[in-house]
């Protein structure tokens, strides 16, 4: 389930069962996900005789040999029952992708004899008509095709009575891996928790970051292979990445010393890296295969000039290139990242060269959140202190077991803690409190060791000085501080103090994240607080405009006609403006950002907000799979959110007033997108329209009417006299 491990326990009785407790003796058990018979022992559970189904896109006659060792070996000695089904290839042949429920299903009561089989495959028909009716006929089809074509397509294996081959299980993490996660992190991957002795357990509650690099999941069935000859290198692909598993490099050619055979590299574009190598790699065992990177790149390969419909990104099968990419990004990640200075922060390009330091995270295939938080890491995650409300960014950010924020080569990273729902924004007031209170005693230690000792005063005037406003200033004072605690080492008691104070000194970027159910509902009176208090926090608020964590209920950023949980009939009122509320109070930043649509108006709008000396809010539109789309496409809702005028994009500043200019610029066309075209792609739009035309046909109405009469008034701001 959404590329993690999910283990489901089904009972059946000719009584109603009413006890609760886990399967321990199956008859059946099946594996929807080839890669997990690797990692995880799915075996123990099954009786002797029991029945073992897999998704594979091996046959019956080539899958045994593909099987670890280990699990040929409880095949033989627990006697099974076993076949396989490729049912990913069955998915994608009716028009499913790759949602494999209902085959999964079908083979279950196809072969597990809980039914007689032609009443079974009857039933599984009419409940899937009764299913997906609601997503209309189309959808239907595709699910009766791929019922009809799975009782046609399994296949029983008949295995041989000895093991063969040499593949084996793979470790939970890396031989290599530091001691704790071996010894704790490895065993929550395992699923073996349980057994981890208190003591072995962080004291703090604190836990190691980048740990997610150790996972390795394998769960993608196609991962993105890359031209170079067609590849423009704009960057797009990197930057929409949901889980920086495909990234860009520029070098020096004299570290392709030592590269694997199969590593590629071209010559970099721009006249600032002219001589230099460029490289777009893959991480294979920790992309997704979502399929993101494919659909946004723009630079198709011309054949005798004619445009093919291949691109510089392309999914090809995962298994056969895994070995060989695993060991190029290996390499890849040997190579330095260019120097912070030399890049062009504001360019997309620019920004997927630097090292991203949120990676790997357990978010949805294709998640539209994800792509935000990696690029606040890699503009400012050195030196980040993120407070994040509880939703699917805090489950993906630090649920047990691995951590997808990690840190450079210097140890240098974000800090990031979980709050309540309800007071997420206090949570980040008081990191922002602290910090500043930290600095000011910093300081003051500052102001004693030049009185009472013998640093360097030119060093301490230094310090105090720099305003820290550009990366060069910060990366200056770095330097200084690391001086300043050799200067001080010999300083006595007060030099040990100053010592352990002097980070301090180095301006901290602090950042509340959040989605809309959060920032809407249930913590909008802290967040209104946060934002009234003048202090100097960013805000990133992760729009999906549904509480996509907890089931899909309506909330206040929810729009006109949308289908949620507490809007079962299309959600009657507007979307709350909060852009607008807080516009209102004249000293806050205010964005809202589309990276469907925009990337460079995304990354200008970020470091805008960072810069800016006060509290600011930066609202991205997040595509979710509670939309109910193909999220291989969801940066193209992204878009067409934007050009319907649904989502206009906008930049408020309030240090433009100081230069004479109007705060608010309009980022965005006017809608030229029909806003049926864009609501009609999504099913918690569709669903209504099919339920119930006419009320679908009267909400769609006051939509466009809420709609132009918004766009009317962002551009009477933006074009007012200043």
């Amino acid at each position: 389930k959404a590329g993690a491990i999910t283990v489901s326990h089904l009972r059946f009785g000719k009584k109603k069962i009413k006890s609760a407790y886990l399967i321990q003796n199956a008859d059946f058990v099946a594996c929807h996900n080839e890669s997990f018979l690797e990692k995880y022992d799915m075996l123990s559970r099954i009786k002797k005789g029991g029945v073992f189904l897999v998704t594979s896109h091996y046959t019956k006659d080539e899958i045994w040999e593909n099987l670890p060792v280990e699990v040929q070996k409880q095949i033989i000695d627990k006697e099974l029952k076993f076949y396989v089904i490729d049912a990913v290839k069955i998915a994608e042949s009716v028009g499913l992708g790759g949602r494999i429920n209902t085959i999964m299903q079908t083979a279950f009561f196809k072969i597990s004899g809980v039914l007689p089989e032609d009443e079974a495959i009857e039933l599984i028909k009419k409940y899937a008509i009764k299913t997906y009716g609601k997503k209309g006929q189309e959808v239907v089809d595709m699910n009766l095709r791929g019922i009809d074509a799975t009782v046609e397509n399994i296949q029983a294996v008949n295995y041989p009575k000895q093991t063969v081959g040499d593949k084996h299980m793979i470790p939970p993490v890396p031989a290599d891996a530091p001691a704790f996660i071996k010894e704790v992190t490895g065993e929550l991957i395992a699923g073996r928790g349980e057994m981890i002795p208190v003591s072995k357990l962080p004291d703090d509650g604190t836990y190691p970051t980048g740990t997610t690099k150790y996972e390795k999941r394998n769960i993608a069935e196609k991962i993105p292979v890359w031209d170079p000859d067609t590849c423009i290198q704009c960057g797009d692909c990197s930057a929409v990445c949901p889980h920086a598993a495909i990234r860009m490099k520029v070098y020096g050619a004299d570290k392709l010393s030592g590269a694997p055979e199969t590593f590629k590299s071209c010559e970099a574009k721009g006249k600032e890296y002219e001589g230099m190598k460029f490289t777009i790699q893959v991480a294979p065992e920790d992309c997704t295969g979502c399929g993101a990177c494919v659909n946004i790149c723009p630079a198709y390969k011309k054949v005798n000039g004619e445009k093919t419909t291949d691109k510089a990104i392309n999914l090809m099968p995962q298994k056969p290139l895994r070995e060989k990419e695993a060991e190029n990004f290996q390499f890849f990640l040997d190579i330095p990242y260019l120097s912070r200075d030399l890049v062009k922060k504001n360019q997309t390009k620019g920004s997927q060269l630097l090292e991203p330091l949120f990676e790997f995270s357990g978010a949805c295939a294709g998640c539209g959140e994800t792509p935000y938080v990696k690029m606040v890491t890699q503009l400012f995650g050195d030196r980040m202190l993120v407070a994040n409300a509880t939703g699917c960014s805090s489950i993906y950010g630090g649920n047990l077991p691995t951590t997808p924020y990690t840190k450079r080569a210097d140890g240098r990273g974000p800090a990031w803690s979980n709050s309540l729902f309800e007071d997420n924004a206090e949570f980040g007031m008081g990191m922002r409190l602290t910090s500043d209170k930290l600095a000011v005693y910093a300081r003051e230690l500052l102001d004693k060791v030049a009185a009472e000792t013998s640093v360097d005063k030119g060093l301490i005037e230094n310090l105090k000085n720099n305003t820290q406003k550009e990366e060069s200033d910060i990366e200056k004072q770095r330097g200084w501080v690391e001086e300043l605690k050799k200067a001080c080492a010999s300083q006595g008691k007060l030099g040990q103090e100053m010592i352990s104070a002097a980070d301090h000194l180095v301006r901290r970027s602090v950042w509340i994240f959040g989605g809309d159910g959060w920032a809407y509902d249930i913590g909008f009176g802290g967040l209104d607080h946060v934002l009234a208090s003048g202090k100097n926090i960013n805000v990133l608020v992760l729009d999906t405009e549904v509480y996509s964590n907890t089931g899909g209920q309506m909330s206040k950023s929810t729009p006109t006609g949308a289908i949620a949980q507490f809007a079962a009939s299309g959600k009657g009122i507007g979307k709350k403006d909060l852009g607008a509320i807080a516009m209102s109070y004249g000293y806050v930043y205010v964005a809202r950002i589309s990276m469907g649509y925009n990337r460079i108006q995304t990354i200008k709008a970020l470091m805008e907000a960072e810069a800016y000396d006060g509290p600011s809010i930066v609202i991205a539109y997040s595509h979710c799979i509670a939309h109910g789309i193909n999220m291989t496409t969801g940066m193209d809702q992204g878009k067409a959110a934007v050009t319907s005028g649904m989502w206009p994009l906008y930049r408020y500043n309030p240090d433009l007033v100081l230069e004479g200019k109007n705060p608010f610029q309009l980022d965005s066309k006017e809608p030229a997108t029909p806003v049926e075209d864009y609501i009609y792609a999504e099913n918690r739009f569709k669903a209504l329209q099919r339920a119930n035309p006419e009320r679908a046909a009267m909400l769609l109405e006051d939509l466009k009417k809420r709609i132009d009469t918004q766009w009317k008034q962002y551009k009477y701001i933006a074009d007012r006299p200043f």
